[in-house]
């Protein structure tokens, strides 16, 4: 065995020992399983309109873009997606990427350098840590949701350029980040506060309109947003949303916008036509949090999340992988969260309260996961 196939080996068997193994499990698209482990929080990447317009777009457009956003690679479906999510979203312009970590890569990337400073809460998003990384910023990491750590991280940069990054709603969690009182930190030092709504578009704010806009933030001159389009919209994809100055800086900057194949039409249409579907049906959120409401009270949780996703703590690893190995034997998918995996180091069930799950089958779930996770 060569040198490359010894370290292959040695980390694999690191891995294994410390119970981190991953394996891939392809689905079948005719299983039998209640999904409460994705992130389709509307139950959207499934309706028929969101297919229809997934489909007429291959139809019309091909299976892929065909080139980079500056090549060829817009189409008309793009600028239509990026128009209605700022609208959407109370902010002046959007720009689409192929994925949301794509679309934090290139937002980080663009706005920080060396003679940046990035102050990012120590519960964000794998992409937001490696865009920090990667731009070759000084990082400081603040305790998590502490305005009073952010803003003497802010005092002490002494007038350097900042971004301050954070989630709308944790991922892992649950739970919401401060937003106001962050923006108004970033407002006082000349700052920015990029906010990841990976987990809040179409879950929480007026409408599903996210958690920036919920607090009134939308188009707030010291705020720029991130989402996806792959949790509650049921599409693939990411952006960026804020001024259209912005937008014109990265797409002469951004790397990972400029450089990638553009967003894929089926993608793109099917993402569209769930953020129409969202804006002509309002209350679907409201979905989501009465079925949060009702399993964390049949839990016995003292603390409900912002979100879609109830995370449940459990005695400890090996009880968090038996009672989702049970769940699944009952044909019911969760997400399971191990040490070092959580930031909090207590294993725990995640949950997705998903709103497009029928009503007959959610009763089933809320019973049959009390049952397990009550031991």
């Amino acid at each position: 065995m060569n040198t490359w196939g010894r370290w292959l080996a040695a980390a694999a068997g690191q891995r294994t020992a410390a119970g981190l193994h991953r394996a891939l499990r392809p689905r079948g698209a005719d299983e039998d399983f209640l999904d409460l482990a994705g992130n389709d929080y509307l139950g959207l990447s499934r309706h028929p309109a969101v297919v229809a317009a997934a489909a007429a777009a291959v139809h019309t457009w091909g299976a892929g873009a065909g080139a980079s956003r500056l090549v060829t690679g817009t189409l008309a479906v793009h600028d239509e997606l990026e128009r209605e999510l700022a609208a959407f979203t109370g902010h002046e312009s959007a720009l689409v990427f192929s994925t949301g970590y794509q679309a934090n890569l290139g937002v980080v990337g663009a706005l920080a350098d060396r003679e940046a400073v990035i102050i990012s809460d120590a519960h964000v998003h794998a992409s937001l840590i490696d865009a920090a990384r990667l731009s070759r910023a000084r990082v400081e990491v603040v305790p998590h949701n502490d305005v009073a750590a952010v803003r003497a991280a802010l005092a002490a940069a002494a007038g350097r350029r900042c971004l301050v990054l954070t989630e709308s709603v944790f991922s892992v969690l649950g739970d919401a980040a401060p937003l106001p009182a962050l923006a108004a930190a970033c407002a006082e030092h000349g700052a920015l506060l990029v906010v990841d709504e990976a987990h809040g578009l179409g879950v929480v704010g007026p409408g599903g309109g996210g958690l920036v806009a919920g607090h009134g933030l939308g188009g707030h001159p010291s705020v720029v947003v991130t989402a996806t389009l792959s949790k509650a919209l049921g599409a693939q994809g990411g952006a960026v949303l804020g001024p259209a100055t912005l937008r014109d800086h990265l797409v002469n900057s951004a790397r990972s916008f400029i450089f990638d194949t553009a967003l894929a039409p089926a993608a793109a249409a099917g993402a569209l036509a769930a953020l129409r579907h969202l804006a002509a049906e309002p209350d679907l959120p409201r979905v989501i949090h009465e079925r949060v409401a009702l399993l964390g009270q049949a839990l016995g949780c003292a603390e409900l999340p912002v979100g879609a996703v109830l995370s449940v703590p459990m005695a400890s690893p090996a009880a968090a992988v038996e009672a989702q190995v049970a769940l699944q034997a009952a044909g019911i998918r969760v997400g399971c969260f191990r040490p070092p995996s959580v930031p909090d180091g207590i294993s725990r069930l995640r949950i997705t309260c998903n709103a497009g799950v029928p009503e007959a089958d959610w009763a089933r779930a809320v019973a049959r996961i009390t049952t397990v996770a009550r031991g």
